[in-house]
């Protein structure tokens, strides 16, 4: 016969199933078909032919775990009868009563199992497994609701542990989480609080065993507990149900309902296979909010720490983050700025602008998109001391073309007239004009020896040779060079009696004196009285130069020791210069453990003040 399998030998046995009123189906531990009787047939609508050896299409998607339930329930022997539905070829369902049993060879393993149909009507007791089944079916639907509202992963899982003890039945439950080759215990109900965190081995565990046979849903009853002493903690453990959780397609952990009270039947296989199905999803979605938390925070930890300012925009243009580092550059807070425009125009993507702020910073604005949210990313950065430095570059090249080109004009012209004239000038004439040339190459000499000195402090390579000298008599002769230089200054000396000699550079000091009494001369214009002074004032040598000019501007008094810097902006300064004179003497003064500074004087001008160390506290080394 060919809806019988050929390993059915009995006559009478064959007889039977065929001869039957009702439809036989015997499935072997594979699930597929190896008995399939006429009044299958006529049940179902497939012949023999087309599910023998198959798995057979008839159980609905959303009854499969009561299916699976059912077949492990009964796998240690026993019959269930259940009321439920089944798929005829055509596609509508049949109302049928299913008696099912499981096969057992001669010795006594396993060969599949055998169920008998009966076609049902709408009785009493159907009516009552549907109702039961939809109050079960809503209460399972409102807990993968709440399951689903809630992102915390450690309150998912303890979610999904009270969810199973009510749903079940069970005396007590856990959720145990697949950590490489080990489980660990990580939500439980039911037993003693210090179970929660324990470790077991994965391989010899009912879990290690689950995954090996390919199934989602397990009993394990009497001996079958395989060693899993943490459950013997719960007095009169009698069965164990566990089912796989799975996460991105791999197991991540599983649900145990552990039994002592009551006996376990299909429905309650059938609701721990669901909810663990579903609390694979609520467990996806707590990790991945975790994860994306986690980023969000490391991605705000990254903005808040940047040095740049960091503003991101919605599609509208408003703002919605400003990092500390927006706050301090632009000095909006970030509750005056959220909500608002940016304070300075918006580049388009993938361009930067150059923006002044009112108060004179200078930005450089970058823009990028985020296509994934349409959101804009705003970088800015202060480069007002770029800027500066720049704007002082401009002027600096100006200045110097300046300064070079009315000594070299002079020298160029006198030149010219000794070789066009020599003949018909006097000799004073003659000696008059070299005597200019040689002021003038002077001049250029040390214009260009300041632009060289500039160049190596800027660089830090300027040197010094530590050594003793007086300090009295370096003053003395650099005091003699200026009196003969102005008919309009009177320079007046006064060093104490007691100076002692300093441990310095007498060339770098020559030259911060005589740039200092340079400085005097130029920015008094009108003449006067520079004093120099050098006394002892507790364990430093103080050296003051003052003028009675025009003194410094306030807030300029740190200034104008930068490079390229001057008392006074514009390239039609009076005092014409290039701006690197005090920013070479503050880097020679500093070389030799001193330092300089200016002051205003009270009574109009200025007073520059070099700090130097005497010989015995001074370390006797070249920086």
């Amino acid at each position: 016969m060919t809806n019988v399998q050929g390993d059915v030998h009995d006559p009478i046995v064959r007889a039977v199933i065929e001869c039957a009123a009702d439809a036989i189906v015997a499935v072997d531990p594979d699930f597929a078909v190896t008995v399939w009787n006429p009044a299958a047939e006529r049940m179902f609508g497939w012949s023999a032919g087309d599910v023998l050896g198959k798995v057979p299409p008839i159980v609905p998607d959303e009854l499969k775990a009561e299916h699976n339930a059912v077949l492990e329930r009964i796998r240690e022997g026993g019959q269930i009868s259940i009321a439920t539905r089944r798929f005829h070829r055509d596609g509508h369902l049949i109302d049928v009563r299913i008696d099912t049993s499981v096969l057992r060879d001669a010795g006594n393993e396993l060969i599949g199992w055998v169920s008998v149909f009966h076609p049902v009507e709408e009785d009493e007791a159907v009516q009552h497994h549907a109702t039961e089944r939809a109050r079960l079916v809503r209460r399972l639907n409102d807990v993968i609701a709440d399951l689903n509202a809630e992102l915390d992963l450690p309150t998912v899982l303890d979610r999904i542990t009270g969810a199973l003890i009510e749903l079940t039945g069970a005396d007590a439950g856990g959720f145990v989480r697949i950590d490489g080759d080990k489980l660990r215990l990580v939500s439980m109900r039911g037993l003693p609080d210090h179970l929660v965190g324990s470790i077991a081995d994965l391989h010899p565990s009912l879990v290690g065993e689950l995954i090996r046979t390919g199934k989602t849903v397990m009993l394990a009853t009497g001996h079958r507990r395989l060693g899993e002493l943490i459950w013997s903690e719960l007095p009169g453990l009698h069965t164990i149900a566990l089912s796989l959780s799975y996460l991105q397609q791999a197991p991540y952990g599983a649900l145990y309902a552990l039994f002592s009270g009551q006996k376990v039947g299909h429905s309650e296989l059938e609701v721990l296979e669901l909810l663990a199905g579903h609390a694979g999803v609520a467990v996806g979605n707590a990790v991945a909010y975790a994860e994306v938390v986690r980023q969000r925070a490391h991605e705000r930890a990254v903005i808040d720490s940047s040095a740049d300012g960091i503003a991101v925009l919605d599609r509208e243009g408003f703002v919605r983050q400003w990092n500390p580092a927006a706050h301090a550059i632009t000095g909006v807070p970030p509750d005056v700025a959220i909500g608002q425009h940016l304070p300075f125009p918006q580049p388009l993507p993938g361009e930067m602008v150059t923006h002044r702020l009112t108060g004179g910073t200078w930005l450089n604005v970058l823009c990028a998109e985020i296509e994934e949210t349409d959101e804009l990313v705003v970088d800015f950065r202060d480069v007002s001391d770029a800027k500066a430095l720049e704007e002082a570059k401009d002027l600096f090249l100006a200045t110097t073309s300046h300064e070079l080109r009315t000594p070299i004009t002079v020298v160029q012209g006198f030149a010219s007239t000794l070789v066009n004239r020599w003949d018909k000038l006097t000799d004073e004439d003659r000696r008059q004009a070299v005597g200019t040339i040689a002021e003038r190459a002077h001049s250029l000499a040390r214009l260009v020896e300041n632009l060289l000195l500039g160049s190596r402090a800027g660089a830090g390579e300027l040197k010094v040779t530590i050594e003793r000298f007086d300090l009295g008599r370096l003053l003395h002769g650099a005091v003699a060079g200026f009196r003969s230089l102005s008919d309009r200054h009177t320079v007046e000396l006064d060093v104490s009696p007691d100076l002692p000699e300093i441990s310095g550079d007498a060339l770098a000091t020559d030259i911060i004196i005589g740039q200092l009494l340079e400085n005097a001369f130029k920015y008094s214009p009108d003449g006067g009285t520079v004093h120099v002074r050098a006394t002892l004032d507790d364990a430093d040598i103080v050296v003051t130069v003052e003028d009675e000019g025009v003194g410094i501007a306030p807030g300029d008094h740190e200034r104008i020791f930068e490079r390229f810097v001057q008392g006074e902006a514009g390239d039609r300064r009076r005092f014409g210069g290039i701006g690197l004179g005090l920013y070479i003497v503050k880097r020679l003064a500093q070389a030799q453990q001193g330092n300089i500074s200016a002051h205003s004087r009270t009574c109009g001008g200025t007073c520059m003040r070099l700090v130097l160390k005497p010989a015995d506290e001074q370390v006797l080394h070249a920086p």
